[in-house]
């Protein structure tokens, strides 16, 4: 942190006055302690601040009402419009619905139909428009020229900066002696927020953000002093799948942010594999991204001896996405893997490949026949399996045991690991 907190256009003064305006109206989610992840991470303590568990599932309705709270009577009238595919639409949304402001929200034609439904499910429209996001932005701002409903930004806005910053306020009270917080990074509204409210009560304290290596735009950003802005992004964590800060967040960012990192889609989806099974709770990949980076082998990010909280800032996960996501995190665990096998004297063999996972433990997950090869040879059928193990010795063994079935071989691993700390 710079230390000139002053220079920024958000004070902990706007955090206060946010927090008294969304009193009785969010949660003050639970911040939960895991031994585990302290024991992984070399930290002293680490503690998961679940905002996936908040109304909506995300932090966005902090900033949201906030900003709309403000509102004067005319300005209610006229309504709000927002452009969102995903949390910041349902913010928006519920917001309207509790300060009785009819609300718009503009979504890309790509958004999950359960999404729309969940945001039309707090009373607001739904307008479908444009391709790509970018597009649905420049919609909801021109339409918001001609009618004069208000604009709500999902992050480059002082209110909605400030109504995130209530988490901060939050976490200096459930964990005093907090020595370094991680925070997913997309827009920088939230991260800034949260800066804000612990630079202010303890500048020692580190803000560390965390993004997505294929959307790494933060980090070139706050290093040259400048706004730098990607020409496109790649990460499954499109939560945070912004291309650049903007001029708001950007200004409290460089006051108070120490550093950013950047983490793998893999280190991402392992990170949704242990908060589901560790910590029992369901994160989307931008919510597991600052604990794949307090896990990752390839950040120079060093937690040791330290009391390391963890920003889970959404759960609002499609469930297939969700298996997707955790299949592929047991992968770079070693603990799933997925084999192409030939077998003779098909259907029987199958009973025998099935009985040697099972005798051995490991959980099979998928068994079908593939698709025929030309290099396959012609008397035997092609098969796919996948299983599940509780680790690659153990996953090897279970291979090893198939390798020696009669009628059976074992032509090649369709996946492969990454190393991630363990």
């Amino acid at each position: 942190m710079s230390g000139n907190a002053t220079a920024a256009p958000v004070t902990l003064s706007d955090v206060e006055r946010a927090r008294e305006r969304l009193d009785g109206v969010v949660h003050r989610t639970p911040l939960e302690t895991s031994r585990t992840f302290a024991e992984l991470t070399g930290a002293t303590s680490v503690g998961l601040k679940l905002e996936n568990l908040q109304r909506t599932g995300s932090f966005k309705i902090r900033g949201a009402y906030n900003r709309m709270a403000q509102l004067s009577d005319s300005e209610r009238d006229a309504g709000v419009i927002a452009s969102s595919a995903g949390n910041h639409a349902q913010g928006v949304a519920l917001a309207g619905d509790l300060l009785r402001i009819e609300t718009t929200i503009v979504v890309p034609e790509v958004t999950p139909a359960a999404k729309i439904e969940a945001t039309r499910g707090y009373g607001a429209e739904v307008v479908v428009e444009g391709d790509i996001y970018e597009r649905s932005y420049e919609y909801a701002l021109e339409r918001a020229k001609n009618t004069g409903e208000t604009f709500v930004h999902p992050f480059d806005d002082e209110a909605i900066v400030a109504g995130q910053g209530t988490i901060g306020l939050e976490l200096v009270e459930q964990y005093p002696d907090l020595d370094t917080v991680l925070v997913s990074i997309g827009g920088g509204g939230l991260i800034s927020g949260i800066g804000t409210a612990l630079e202010a009560r303890d500048s020692d304290r580190r803000v560390i953000g965390v993004q997505p290596a294929g959307a790494l735009h933060a980090k070139p950003s706050l290093e040259r002093d400048e706004i730098v802005e990607l020409e496109d992004v790649d990460t499954v964590a499109e939560g945070i799948a912004d291309t650049r800060l903007l001029e708001t967040t950007f200004a409290v960012a460089r006051e108070v942010v120490d550093d950013v990192v950047g983490v793998t889609d893999r280190e991402i989806a392992t990170a949704v594999t242990l908060l589901a099974e560790r910590a029992k709770t369901v994160s989307e990949g931008a919510g597991a991204a600052p604990l794949a980076a307090a896990l990752s082998e390839t950040t120079d990010l060093d937690l040791a001896g330290e009391r390391v909280a963890v920003l889970v800032s959404g759960g609002n996960v499609d469930l297939t996405e969700h298996a997707e996501l955790t299949r592929t995190g047991l992968e770079c665990l070693g603990r799933y893997t997925e084999l192409r096998l030939e077998i003779a004297g098909w259907p029987s063999t199958v009973g025998d490949v099935v009985a040697v996972i099972e005798s051995q433990g490991g959980e099979l997950d998928v068994l079908e026949r593939a698709r025929r090869r030309g290099l396959d040879h012609p008397n035997r059928v092609p098969m796919t399996i996948a299983f599940e193990g509780s680790g690659p010795e153990h996953l090897e063994r279970i291979r090893e045991s198939l390798s020696d079935l009669s009628g059976v071989t074992v032509l090649e691993d369709e996946t492969a690991s990454t190393g991630t700390r363990r």
